[in-house]
């Protein structure tokens, strides 16, 4: 007979984003109905409306040791050893049985940035243009400054990148190739030259002239595009058996995952593809529908993108959709790409922890093609039965991955 599969509890969390840097208070500021949306000027460039982190790298790195280490890698550093520290695990010990799992999109766009600039301007590139821009750079800054000696892997998953990170780390975990799992993501990308490709794509909000902060409205019916943030989140993960060795309450329990492709468009989002992972996940945790309560839903406000994912819900909820709360938190902290799936996991954490739900901000009147849901908007509201609950995101490429949480 099959031994029953692991639970993973989540024991630690950590996060450097547009709401802040404490767990507890972004999580008030998002139940309040608050949001971290400003206008941001880029030379040459259109205004847009984007979340950014108010960081000082000087919290986790000396002056010497920020030069060459990329914003993306210094907030995740700081993310990574938050959560750690959260989890009781300042010192690891036996740095060969921590994994390491970094999900980011873009890696170091700065310094990127920076050199090209330099090159097309006829100055010196950089000399560590390369080991500071590229993709695996947090992870191996977070695993030189903690010791982590065990496996350390980055996914570049558009905006799954997080999410599949966090699954991927469960999976080790359940594997035994190591006893603690560190999981999430980090982006940094609001430079010139990024903002500019995203300008070219045209997916993107202009600011709002009368309410800059409402610039994301996903689900509304006069959304127009998303909001591009930066930060970093992460989650320590543990066996439910090693917990009592390690004097640890988990904050929730990670249950299950799916990821699965629409194999349909490079951006478009396909029905198919996000009804198989999210039927996947629940059928990995034995779950129905009906007994999820809420879903952090990917919402990334784009014109194509909303109605699909509510249609997808529907379609796997039936009869239950109308009971499934669904917010989108990126109305408030913006869209962190490679990141998102990692705060948006947090988050959804603590609507288990708190037994809340938090909102989607800014929308007055909902998409008709994102009705039969049970929307929650303006402000959080209590739930206190709230036993589990999935986090998406779905990404260009046609990537999509399900997290499935339940209360601890």
């Amino acid at each position: 007979m099959r031994a029953k599969p692991s639970r993973i509890a989540v024991t630690g969390l950590g996060l450097v984003s547009p709401l802040g840097d404490n767990v507890d208070a972004a999580w008030q500021r998002l139940m309040r109905g608050e949001g971290a949306v400003r206008r941001m000027s880029f030379e040459g460039l259109p205004d847009i409306a984007a979340a950014s982190v108010d960081f000082d790298p000087a919290t986790v790195l000396t002056k010497l040791q920020q030069v060459g280490t990329e914003r993306v890698s210094q907030m995740a550093l700081s993310a990574a050893a938050r959560a750690l520290e959260d989890a009781g695990l300042s010192e690891i010990g036996d740095g060969e049985r921590v994994g390491l799992y970094v999900g980011t999109g873009l890696g170091g766009a700065s310094t990127i940035d920076t050199g090209y600039a330099a090159m097309y301007g006829g100055t010196r590139v950089p000399p560590l243009t390369v080991p500071a821009g590229m993709v695996n750079g947090p992870a191996a800054v977070i695993a030189m400054h903690c010791g982590i000696l065990g496996p350390v892997v980055t996914y570049a998953v558009a905006c799954a990148s997080s999410s599949v990170a966090i699954a991927e780390a469960a999976h080790a975990l359940r594997r035994g190739e190591v006893d603690v799992a560190i999981a999430g993501g980090a982006e940094a990308l609001l430079v010139r030259g990024t903002v500019a490709a995203w300008q070219a794509l045209r997916t993107l909000a202009p600011p709002r002239a009368d309410d800059v902060q409402g610039s994301c409205r996903p689900f509304s019916a006069d959304r127009n595009g998303l909001v591009l943030g930066e930060g970093a989140a992460f989650l320590v993960l543990r066996r439910e058996e090693d917990l009592a060795e390690a004097q640890r309450e988990p904050h929730a329990w990670l249950v299950s995952s799916a990821v699965r492709c629409d194999a349909a468009h490079l951006t478009n989002p396909n029905v198919r593809g996000q009804v198989a992972a999210l039927q996947a996940a629940l059928r990995s945790a034995q779950l129905l529908p009906s007994d999820i309560g809420y879903c952090n839903a990917h919402g990334t406000a784009t014109v194509a993108g909303d109605p699909v994912e509510c249609e997808a819900l529907r379609q796997v909820w039936g009869d239950s959709a109308a009971r499934l709360h669904v917010s989108s938190t990126k109305a408030a902290h913006g869209h962190l790409l490679g990141g998102a799936g990692a705060l948006e996991a947090l988050l959804t954490v603590m609507a288990l922890r708190r037994q809340e739900i938090p909102p989607t901000r800014g929308v007055h009147d909902l998409d008709p093609a994102c009705t039969g849901l049970r929307h929650v908007l303006g402000e959080g509201v209590p739930a206190s039965n709230l036993g589990f609950a999935v986090s998406n995101s779905f990404a260009f490429g046609g990537t999509n991955s399900t997290l499935v949480f339940a209360r601890a």
